[in-house]
């Protein structure tokens, strides 16, 4: 259980069913094994989605871009057959979207005027590449699959393992198709397969995977709790929340909801509704899924001591591979915010001891060397991950290091993949104004970024939101209409670099000097490396004021 402290928080066909007592017997003991699994997945996301690591734990912060159109994508459809992320014939499928997706960057580089739409279309490409494969695979006859009972086991959520398992899944689908409760842990696989692989293309899969579930089993609670976990990575948290209570109903220990349920409200901006629902769920379900979000809850309001001693708990706990990367880099990002680079490096190679490929990791450790001077090993670690996973936190952030190296052009290049996935993320049902915000008041359309700013703050009022928002209207000359919102943006006593330097800069703007030097100051102290850009910039404001006095 977690350690508790007093204080609040602040405010087209389906597939063929088997027959026989044989196949009926394989299947029911497949389905028990299917069901031990899926009350074992850890859902690990963050907000955003796809692993940018601003925010935590949904990657992402971070975390979950790049989309098209949903194939068999009707209820009853038959599965995906393999499990690369676009559907694509295995690890063939899996080396085609690699190499299409470094084929976009390096396309990138060589046309930097680059249209979006030109963009976009290169990167759906490099998304697709695997479900050309797949066709032709169906066309030949049926792929061989591991048994159902490797399938999703919590240890492989992280890997490439993950693949297997949902092959598995559907090959079991295809002879037991009536079994409810392997398609929500298929739904679920899914979900994490989107997140780990940053492709929103397989949310609508999951969506018709629940929606089987629950059309055999109305209202079973691994669906349901499958439907908040999905609405979550898409960021419809109003949606995530009326489903992780409706699973609650069924099974008031149902792990998946009590977690989706505190994410939920976390990234509504209910802050002291977040921290009841984690006690709640610590006292239901303690373990690494609830000792995470309890962590976060008490960072968002400045207790990051409780915040460590509760990760450093649940990093005790972790046995799998995949559970130990995940808290190491939690408290690696942990170390990161308060500009501790060397005890973050640490917690970076403990996960990556774990797992060499868990992406987060990568990336926080390419963050971490950033901010540590090593700008040639960051660079070349970003390129890495957006090589592989072209997300919008690791391409700004590679944008903003060939930027402050004086390559225009590349970055440029980065900033316009952003745009691509985010407008690929929309066509799969995903939120992206915030993730869109950010980007685009530093480096794209302010006045789209304002409208984003604005939308997203309407539909939920959180700290990154209303810091969202502040920078936004900063970057369109409405700096007295931003102040309120970037003091609600530290009010809760989060402790974030870019959120006191954003401050800083629009009170220097209003005439607040003293408040501006102040909140400056304590960015620089508290993370002097926490962006290329920004770090340099708060320097400059600061000398500026000092110089002026």
């Amino acid at each position: 259980m977690a350690p508790r402290t007093n204080d609040s928080a602040p405010e087209n066909d389906e597939p063929r069913e088997a027959t026989g007592a044989d196949a009926a017997a394989a299947g029911a003991d497949e389905r028990v094994a299917a069901v031990r699994r899926v009350r074992s997945i850890q859902p690990v996301w963050g907000c955003p989605l796809w692993g940018s690591l601003r925010t935590r734990p949904l990657q992402g912060r971070s975390g979950g871009l790049g989309a098209t159109a949903p194939r068999n994508g009707v209820e009853g459809a038959e599965p995906l057959q393999d499990g690369t992320g676009r559907g694509g014939g295995g690890e063939e499928g899996k080396e085609q979207r690699i190499a299409a997706v470094r084929r976009t960057a390096a396309a990138g580089r060589r046309r930097r005027t680059l249209h979006l739409a030109g963009c976009a279309a290169l990167l759906a490409v490099a998304l697709t590449a695997g479900s050309i494969a797949i066709d032709a695979a169906r066309d030949n006859g049926p792929t061989t699959v591991a048994p159902a009972s490797a399938a999703v086991s919590p240890g492989l959520l992280a890997s490439g393992d993950l693949d297997a398992g949902i092959t598995s899944l559907q090959s079991h689908l295809r002879t037991q198709p009536r079994d409810f409760s392997s398609w929500s842990t298929l739904g679920l696989a899914y979900v994490e397969q989107a997140r780990t692989k940053g492709d929103p293309s397989r949310y609508p899969q999951a969506d018709q995977a629940f929606k089987r579930s629950l059309s055999l089993e109305p209202d079973n609670d691994q669906a349901l709790a499958g439907r908040a976990a999905l609405a979550a990575a898409r960021h419809d948290f109003e949606d995530a929340l009326n489903h992780a209570d409706r699973a609650l109903k069924v099974n008031p220990y149902s792990e998946r909801a009590l977690c989706t349920r505190v994410d939920a409200l976390v990234e509504l901006g209910r802050y002291r509704d977040a921290a009841k629902a984690a006690d709640t769920a610590d006292d239901r379900r303690p373990g690494i899924p609830v000792f995470t979000r309890y962590a976060y809850v008490h960072e968002l309001r400045g207790d990051v001591r409780t915040a460590e001693r509760v990760l450093q708990q649940a990093l005790s706990s972790a046995v799998t591979p995949g559970d130990i990367a995940y808290v190491a880099t939690q408290l690696g990002q942990l170390a990161w915010n308060q500009g501790d680079y060397d005890t973050a490096l640490t917690h970076y190679a403990r996960a990556l001891a774990a797992d060499e490929n868990y992406v987060p990791a990568l990336e926080g450790r390419a963050r971490a060397q950033a901010a540590s001077g090593e700008r040639d090993a960051a660079t070349k670690g970003l390129a890495d991950v957006v090589s592989r996973y072209p997300l919008p936190g690791p391409l700004v952030e590679l944008g903003e290091l060939y930027e402050a190296a004086g390559d225009k052009v590349k970055a440029d290049d980065q900033y316009a993949l952003v745009d691509a996935w985010t407008a690929l993320a929309r066509a799969n049902g995903v939120n992206a104004d915030l993730d869109t915000a950010l980007a685009a008041a530093d480096h794209g359309d302010k006045a789209s970024a304002l409208r984003a700013a604005r939308a997203e703050w309407d539909r939920r009022r959180t700290v990154h939101t209303a810091d969202a928002l502040a920078w936004a209207l900063h970057v369109n000359g409405k700096d007295e209409e931003a102040l309120p919102y970037t003091r609600r943006a530290t009010a809760t006593g989060y402790r974030s670099a870019a959120f006191l330097y954003h401050r800083g800069v629009i009170e220097r703007a209003t005439g607040h000097t003293e408040e501006a030097r102040e909140h400056l100051q304590a960015a620089l102290k508290l993370n002097p490396g926490f962006s290329p850009l920004g770090a340099r910039e708060a320097r400059t404001a600061l000398k500026d004021l000092e110089a002026a006095k």
